[in-house]
């Protein structure tokens, strides 16, 4: 019995109920989200073959769990230190239809998507603040952001991991990279992992060209053993960083992980060394899912996801709609009644998920 998700998809494009976008505001919601679809009965043995996009192989391929009837999914959350924007909230809608897809058909899903709360935009914010602790900024946005995705009817994830409470396996997952030969530490105590030591890396999710590339200079080029090598733990540095968002330990020293350091340890933690999905932005193939798949697969030794899926850019005005470029909208400024929240969600579902989206 085979299915393909496109089917799924137009099937599920609208599983919102009415009742989701009551409220007066989309500020404080506390209805959870609903479906008005009867999810099949199935067993392993007669549960449907899905199809989907692979990042990787660039082809469509069936779906193979690696547990019969189950399904792991991780996706990247957001960076709190301000409002999500509409197109961050692509690609959880994204999720959330492979997701509900995958339910009606009777798969079991388990689905964690990260919190990154440490990281230099926020320092960087919390400093321009004033703000004592990093965590009463990191806080506030997360609150918001959970507010977002009830309004929009996903389906929350079983987890959401924030990367300061997993210091410790980021730690740990650092020296098992030195362990096999893959990190280094430099002289200011920072760490890096060794491009050139494995094999096949930028040939995963994207083909890089090395002979092109130039290499970006930030005051790190002389810490690093080639331009291609990669931050897993910054060292603290004297009136840049907080005391708030540092750490250490016996063998590493003072300082703060690097972002792409967190979900292979998070992942790791909740769903094992091999997931089946993971989800993201189409932005996130180089550099942030491909050193995912190099830290990942270097220090466990085993395929780290079977299927990568990622979604298509939101523009605005024919520029990708960024935060840094400060040309995004909000779910709250964009679309403040709550009909106007489901009339996005099914305008972004009913558009193919790999294709560009332009607001004008």
């Amino acid at each position: 019995m085979k299915f393909s998700t496109s089917i799924a998809l137009l099937v599920w494009a609208c599983s919102t109920s009415i009742e989701a976008f009551t409220s007066p505001s989309i500020h404080h919601r506390t209805a959870q989200p609903t479906t008005t679809t009867t999810p099949l009965k199935a067993t392993a043995d007669t549960l449907p073959e899905i199809t989907l996009f692979n990042s990787k192989s660039r082809n469509k391929e069936p779906l193979r769990p690696l547990e019969p009837g189950k399904i792991s999914i991780y996706t990247c959350g957001p960076t709190v230190y301000d409002f999500a924007h509409v197109g961050n909230f692509r690609a959880f809608l994204t999720y959330d239809l492979l997701k509900r897809v995958l339910m009606y058909f009777g798969y079991d899903v388990t689905h964690i998507c990260n919190l990154t709360d440490v990281d230099d935009k926020i320092i960087n914010r919390a400093n321009e603040q004033g703000i004592d602790n990093v965590l009463d900024l990191t806080t506030k946005y997360e609150e918001l952001f959970m507010n977002d995705l009830q309004a929009l009817n996903i389906i929350p994830a079983e987890k959401y991991p924030r990367a300061t409470e997993h210091i410790p396996e980021m730690m740990e997952m650092i020296l098992k990279l030195e362990e096999n030969g893959l990190a280094y530490e430099s002289k200011d105590g920072s760490w890096w992992f060794a491009t050139d030591k494995k094999e096949g890396y930028g040939e995963q999710l994207v083909n890089l060209n090395w002979d092109e590339m130039e290499t970006t200079e930030r005051g790190e080029s002389d810490l690093k053993r080639t331009p291609q090598d990669f931050c897993l733990w910054k060292a603290f540095k004297p009136g840049i960083d907080r005391d708030d968002a540092a750490w250490e330990s016996d063998r590493i020293k003072k300082g703060r992980p690097g972002w792409h350091l967190e979900c292979s340890a998070m992942s790791k933690k909740y769903l094992g060394d091999t997931i089946d999905i993971h989800g993201g932005g189409v932005d996130l193939k180089f550099p942030h899912h491909e050193n995912e798949i190099a830290q990942s697969e270097g220090a466990s030794g085993e395929p780290f996801c079977n299927c990568w899926v990622h979604n298509g850019f939101v523009n605005i005005d024919n520029e990708k709609m960024s935060k840094s470029l400060g040309n995004f909208l909000t779910l709250r400024t964009a679309f403040a009644a709550p009909a106007d929240v489901r009339g996005y969600r099914y305008l972004v579902l009913s558009f193919f998920y790999r294709k560009l989206f332009n607001f004008l």
